[in-house]
């Protein structure tokens, strides 16, 4: 029953985003009829002082279903990417988040498009009357689809099944999805495996959560739920991030998994390295008058300095300064202690907390790109002090270090400025065991949203300063 009802879930929220892409083809397709064909028809030419227009590019039937397909085909990728088809998944206001970068940068590259078809630059205003007609009718049809799915499909009520640590922490974390799951009940691993299959059997549950539980406990507890079609939601311990990116080898009739003693192929490493420097030249360039006023915002607030400098740790531990615009108060850390900023942190100056909220005070890192300090992604340097701090508790701190700093990350993408250090490290692992050339495409596309995701430079609780013990990991 539970597999029948998700699979027509699955054809519901398939069909609720294919409409959602048609109802944007095809204001597309009117504008192109009405303003960009008419256009693209009359090509642009000159001759000295002189210009005039002659019969430019003609299509048919099928040149018009092609242009239809590629702004499909744009729509897809990049909607994909930003995840604005997770209608369910996400919530409403979250989806149209995405959904505004994924027609923009759609709407950009088609201007461009056109522009070249017509052999001269378009008019901007089609392109932005079309724009927010689209923005308006995905917001009424991303509102109406949502309510259907929850009205058909209610959250989850789930079995949380738990160890020794505190829940409160996850709890905490499924309220804030509470139109998506509802956690019922609850029963320790203790109390064993005949009590909670009985629990589960009798409670009408959709789905079990195994949390901080021994491994050897976990696993009956996971053939059990496999061997029933029970849904089940597990975080993993920091042994099954590193096989999530083994390789399968097949050296006999037994499945072999690889786990290399380098994770990313030293040809990888050469193309990200190349991608490194281009990409930084061309972005110092690009950012140069921002940053040039930047810098000038923060002198002249209180005359202090511009560039803040602080050493952190990049590949195999090795150390360097940091550069980023100042955001602070110039005796924000007189004690010499190190801490994360916190929530409302009275030591941010006004043209600090600006800078940070849209990461402009980052730019200055991409000196520390180019010297070849640090990468445009992979984990974000620590402190040594806050490195030496954690690994007292968690020794695979250590593993992330396997790779290049970076100014953007895996960790900084799916979790949040506030996220725990050790759920930080199991993002930055997953990164590391499953790159790709294509991974670090889609992270660099996906910083783009959270530059503008209020929570991901939220500051920690003051408590979060704190290394975290490693949630159940000594009994895997």
């Amino acid at each position: 029953m539970n597999k029948n009802r998700e699979n027509i879930k699955r054809c519901t929220v398939l069909l609720l985003s294919l409409i959602d892409l048609l109802i944007l083809t095809g204001i597309y397709g009117a504008f192109w009829f009405a303003q960009f064909y008419p256009a693209v028809r009359m090509r642009r030419q000159a001759y000295g002082n002189v210009v005039y227009y002659t019969e430019g590019l003609k299509f048919y039937l099928r040149g018009h279903l092609l242009i239809l397909f590629i702004y499909l085909a744009l729509l897809w990728f990049f909607l994909s990417t930003y995840r604005g088809l997770r209608i369910g998944y996400l919530k409403a206001m979250d989806l149209f988040f995405s959904q505004i970068f994924a027609i923009g940068i759609v709407n950009v590259l088609t201007y461009f498009q056109t522009s070249l078809m017509r052999n001269w630059v378009m008019p901007v205003l089609p392109y932005v009357m079309m724009t927010v007609a689209e923005l308006a009718a995905t917001l009424l049809w991303i509102l109406f689809a949502d309510a259907i799915y929850r009205h058909i499909f209610p959250p989850k009520r789930l079995l949380l099944i738990y160890g020794d640590h505190p829940v409160e922490e996850i709890c905490r974390k499924f309220a804030t999805r509470k139109d998506k799951y509802t956690i019922t009940d609850m029963v320790h691993i203790s109390e064993g495996e005949e009590e909670i299959c009985r629990r589960y059997a009798g409670g009408g549950y959709d789905a079990m959560v195994i949390w901080d539980v021994p491994t050897t406990r976990r696993n009956l507890l996971l053939k059990y739920c496999y061997g029933r079609n029970i849904r089940i939601y597990t975080s993993p311990k920091i042994s099954d991030v590193l096989i999530s990116g083994s390789e399968q080898l097949h050296l006999f009739d037994t499945p072999i998994f690889l786990i290399r003693e380098q994770p990313i192929r030293v040809e990888l490493l050469a193309v990200k390295r190349l991608a490194d420097i281009l990409l930084s030249l061309l972005l110092i360039v690009l950012t140069s008058p921002i940053m040039l006023i930047t810098a000038l915002a923060v002198y002249f607030y209180d005359r202090g300095p511009v560039i803040y400098r602080q050493l952190r740790c990049t590949r195999d531990m090795k150390e360097f300064y940091i550069l980023k615009f100042r955001s602070m108060r110039t005796d924000a850390e007189k004690d010499g202690v190190a801490r994360l900023a916190e929530k409302h942190d009275a030591r941010i100056t006004p043209v600090g907390r600006f800078i940070r909220s849209v990461r402009i005070d980052e730019l200055p890192q991409l000196f520390n790109i180019l010297k070849g300090e640090m990468s445009f992604i992979g984990p974000r340097p620590e402190r040594p002090e806050k490195i030496a701090e954690y690994l007292e508790t968690m020794p695979e701190f250590a593993f992330r270090t396997q790779v290049k700093a970076g100014l953007a990350g895996y960790a900084q993408v799916y979790g949040k400025y506030n996220t725990t250090p050790y759920d930080k490290l199991k993002l930055d692992l997953t990164y590391i065991e499953n790159y790709s050339f294509w991974l670090d495409l889609k992270l660099m596309l996906l910083t783009l949203k959270i530059l503008f995701t209020p929570d991901a430079t939220e500051g920690v609780d003051a408590d979060q300063n704190k290394p975290q013990k490693d949630e159940g990991e000594t009994n895997a």
